[in-house]
């Protein structure tokens, strides 16, 4: 079934816009409200956001939708996506929102929903929820209407959460980390967290001021971070995004280190523990080939799904398994959390650098990566992908590739554009597979 609202990761967009105004965030909080008014208990829900301008316009009109159908609300004010989640499992809460655009502009912002457990909801509860939103939603009688306060205390109740997922036995100690929280969600509690542990903090992308969030820092920007790392001499540079559910690391040369080397380096760890469950880890397409071959001579093995947290973490639930994640640094590790936590990750990946006593560059880097290219081509409307012309192409593109490489072509779940990725042990081949792929889908989108 088509969504309306509801993309990959709960709704996005440009604030002020399309799905993005207050009147909706209203509505979202009467419909999500109404559906998980289950039982006679006291119903609540636990909002929290990230630095941007437009969250306390939207955290208000989340209040006034849910007081209205009856339920009490928790505000958090600002604190990571995981978090939110794992707060809305402790507090017992019905439901959780996490007002964010992840890794997007200001200007964009969004809501993430999460259910009783601490889970993303489900497709089957999203749709229910879109249907309430475009319906009438009843309200309750006026002695009903709901209560709302905020907590003071949920920062520290997530930095002591963090800090229990480190290795009882570890500290930082000697170690100078440069933490960059993209002057988002976390701000106080990732440096706080880190510096609780030992560690020589020298913290980036801590000031945010409603407009800053992602502005040439955090994971998508990680250049200030690798500069600042060089420049300060650090051991190891940590970079999140907007709302902290993502990680990239930066070693003590200024090189990036991105999800799918993060990833190596906690399965090995977690094998060599003998707590690495359902024998390796699930990854999304887009992660490099160089991976599942390292991750192959080891004997583990790549689970493989769509592109998604939310796909990794249906597989891992499905199959047994306790690491996964994507190349872009969304991490999930399900012995602690519900869903993507960059802080948790940056700690495991410490806590090995920490243990191995050496150099991040030598810890870190797993794998020499296969050459891999990703192109995107945006086009005004129709279904590109289905021209005759273009399924020649691709075939084509896959018969040279065999056996030597991958080729990954998908449409984006947040923009008009067709994402055309190719990898192989050849670079000049890999270029050529790509740019053709792209040239017919340009042709075919007129």
């Amino acid at each position: 079934m088509a969504r309306k609202y509801f993309g990959t990761d709960g709704i996005r967009g440009a604030t002020n816009s399309g799905a993005m105004t207050a009147a909706m965030a209203m509505k979202v909080g009467m419909a999500a409200g109404a559906y998980f008014l289950r039982g006679d208990h006291r119903h609540r829900v636990l909002i929290g956001k990230d630095t941007r301008l437009s969250g306390y316009m939207l955290e208000s009109a989340l209040v006034a939708g849910f007081t209205s159908v009856g339920m009490d609300v928790i505000m958090v004010g600002p604190l990571p996506t995981p978090a939110v989640a794992m707060l809305t499992q402790s507090m017992r809460a019905d439901i959780g929102v996490m007002i964010s655009a992840s890794h997007n502009p200001f200007a964009d912002n969004g809501l993430k929903l999460f259910g009783p457990d601490g889970y993303k909801l489900s497709d089957e509860a999203e749709e229910a929820i879109e249907a309430m939103i475009d319906g009438e939603v009843p309200l309750v009688p006026s002695s009903q209407i709901g209560r709302a306060q905020r907590i003071d205390d949920a920062q520290g109740r997530y930095i002591h959460f963090a800090k229990s997922t480190f290795p009882e036995k570890l500290r930082l100690d000697g170690l100078r980390v440069v933490i960059d929280c993209a002057n988002g969600a976390a701000y106080k509690v990732a440096p706080a967290a880190l510096w609780e542990l030992g560690a020589d903090v020298v913290a980036i992308g801590v000031s945010p001021n409603g407009t800053n969030i992602n502005a040439g820092v955090g994971s998508t920007a990680p250049a200030t971070l690798a500069e600042t790392v060089v420049a300060s001499g650090a051991d190891i540079g940590i970079a999140l995004d907007g709302d902290a559910d993502r990680l990239i690391v930066v070693d003590e040369q200024g090189r990036v280190v991105d999800g799918d080397q993060l990833m190596a380096t906690i399965a090995t760890s977690y094998a060599r523990a003998g707590r690495l469950a359902g024998g390796g880890l699930v990854a999304t397409v887009m992660s490099n080939l160089g991976l599942e071959r390292h991750l192959a001579a080891q004997g583990l093995g790549l689970v493989r799904t769509k592109v998604g947290d939310r796909h990794v973490l249906e597989a891992m639930r499905a199959r047994g398994f306790n690491v996964g994640g994507e190349q872009s640094g969304h991490i999930i590790l399900s012995d602690y959390a519900t869903t993507g936590d960059g802080l948790v990750a940056a700690l495991q990946v410490l806590a090995e650098v920490k243990r191995a006593g050496a150099p991040a560059s030598e810890v870190l880097h797993r794998f020499e990566p296969l050459p891999q290219l990703l192109k995107n081509v945006r086009f005004a409307g129709g279904k590109p992908l289905e021209a005759d012309s273009v399924k020649v192409v691709i075939a084509e593109a896959e018969a040279e590739l065999q056996g030597r490489g991958r080729l990954v072509i998908r449409p984006s779940g947040t923009e008009p554009v067709i994402r055309v990725m190719a990898e192989g042990d050849d670079r000049a081949q890999v270029e050529r597979v790509v740019d053709r792929i792209c040239d017919a889908v340009r042709v075919a989108a007129g």
